[in-house]
């Protein structure tokens, strides 16, 4: 289950890591901190060792309930709330694994939907199996998120009717917060099964966590074996050592590549059931670094399919480009070229040699001519693909990703940009307008009418004199504003001096 970090065709020197010896040292020590905490997102770095044993045990229970009655189970998230279940799965089953014969799966066929607002994609889905045994595992903190709310809503639905309310019941499966969230609320209120996102833990960085192992569980997957390799990682990677510490050396090469320019990072694989790992690496990496117009780019590619469309901008394109390869050493299944009496392919050459080690230099060729173009490159190599090793990788990325975010001295755990997409959507929409908090007057801020509760109030306040009231309604004289409210008099007389520092800001830069 060793994963190995090549920094040889880099450029950096042993030198240039060891400078991060101190740094590396103080963000470990917080992280450690931190990971204690129930009101910060560093739970997950003790989740191997400290995760819920009992609950644990619960998520193999359903797993063989779902894959002893269905014949298809569809999980409803987006972004973390899928991508690391589907990683690990794809990385670990059949490539063709729903189209394999019910005798040779483990378990159910696994479908996704809630991660993205296709309606035909999601028509195409209800199609797919109204005539099957159907579960479903809709993945939510908070039960609001739009994508993953309206699949939930129509496929509740379908399996209502399906069922009867009753027995669907015992097909919904609900992943969320332990007690607040309109998702939990319903849960309740229905008695679904119910599993725990913790509270310390980030969606990106759930993958270990009851979001991601239920999935993987019914997949046919060892979750046992998957967290034994996490443990491993856990263990592992304590070593506050730059030297030794392969975690941290990842984290550092790329802060020394992006502080020299290099600000697009390619994660390539030559595997095709590494691509959801890419998928997944692309979401840790770009919400955790991507803030305050900071943070390198995060790229997936698979090769050597996209060598024949992106190969070449990669070799001679911008030179803002670094390549971390996934390397997997050693294969569970191979094929033996054999010679063709025609030869019109000119392939006889290959006679006798295996399709891994054709891939196999492919790779180490294709790193050469990047590295001769003037794009540095990270290997990571695994040994197998397995699901210690899977558990590992994913351990190795977290931390990596966590310790990189601060010596770019970002938050690796928040994502507040992700906001502003979705107040623009719900304004088109015509999403109503929440009514806020009250303020200090009391009376709270709406867009809307007044509620009828709100309309009360206001008609039981006849003490007020008139004077009074116009000082409070936002119709106010220039005199009363003068003399009940300076902090918005200084606003109304300096308009100027906050027109101009932007300008003054930008002329600078």
């Amino acid at each position: 289950m060793n994963i190995r970090v090549d920094l040889e065709k880099t450029g950096i020197t042993e030198e240039d890591i060891m400078e991060y010896q101190d740094k590396i040292f103080d963000i470990s020590r917080d992280l450690l901190t931190r990971a204690n905490l129930q009101n910060d997102f560093v739970g997950w770095l003790k989740l191997p060792t400290k995760h819920d044993k009992k609950e644990f045990e619960e998520i193999k229970k359903a797993a063989e309930q779902i894959r002893s009655n269905s014949e298809v189970f569809i999980v409803i998230g987006i972004g973390g709330s899928y991508l690391g279940a589907r990683a690990v799965i794809d990385s670990l089953t059949n490539n063709f694994y729903n189209l394999q014969k019910e005798s040779l799966r483990k378990g159910p066929k696994i479908l996704y939907v809630g991660n993205n607002l296709s309606e035909s994609y999601i028509n195409d889905l209800i199609d797919l199996v109204l005539d099957k045994e159907v579960s479903i595992n809709v993945i939510s903190k908070s039960g609001t998120t739009t994508e993953p709310a309206i699949a939930f809503r129509i496929f509740r639905t379908l399996l209502e009717e399906k069922y009867g309310i009753e027995k669907a019941k015992k097909r919904i499966f609900v992943t969320t917060d332990k007690e607040k969230g309109a998702l939990k609320q319903l849960a309740d209120k229905q008695g679904y099964k119910t599993f725990v996102i913790p509270d310390n833990i980030g969606g990106r960085y759930s993958a270990l966590t009851p979001v991601g192992l239920l999935p993987i569980a019914v997949a046919g997957i060892n979750i046992d074996e998957l967290m034994e390799g996490a443990r491993f990682a856990e263990d592992k990677y304590l070593d506050d050592s730059v030297k030794y510490n392969a975690c941290y050396r990842y984290a550092i090469a790329r802060n020394i590549l992006y502080n020299d320019g290099k600000t697009i990072e390619v994660l390539a694989n030559y595997e095709p059931k590494l691509h959801y790992i890419t998928e997944w690496w692309k979401q840790l990496f770009g919400e955790s670094e991507g803030k305050g117009q900071k943070g390198i780019f995060p790229v997936g590619m698979d090769f050597t399919t996209d060598l024949h469309s992106l190969g070449q901008y990669m070799q001679e394109g911008r030179r803002v480009l670094l390549e971390t390869v996934l390397e997997v050493k050693e294969s569970n299944t191979d094929i033996t070229i054999k010679p063709d009496e025609d030869n019109i392919d000119n392939l006889n050459f290959l006679e006798g040699k295996t399709i891994s080690f054709v891939n196999k230099m492919a790779l180490e060729g294709t790193i050469k001519a990047h590295v001769t173009g003037g794009v540095p490159n990270i290997k990571i190599s695994l040994e197998r693909l397995d699901s210690r090793t899977i558990g590992h990788l994913i351990y190795f990325f977290e931390k990596a990703c966590a310790v990189s975010g601060n010596l770019l001295m970002v938050n690796p755990f928040n994502q507040p940009g992700v906001e502003e997409y979705k107040k623009n959507m719900f304004e088109l929409l015509g999403k109503p307008e929440e009514i806020k908090k009250p303020e200090k007057d009391g009376k709270p801020k709406s867009a809307g009418r007044p509620r009828k509760a709100e309309k009360a109030k206001e008609t039981k306040e006849p003490k007020r004199s008139k004077k009074e009231t116009k000082t409070k309604e936002p119709k106010r004289s220039k005199k009363e504003t003068k003399a009940k409210e300076p902090k918005e008099t200084k606003k109304v007389k300096e308009p100027k001096k906050k027109k101009e520092t932007p300008k003054a800001k930008r002329l600078k830069e």
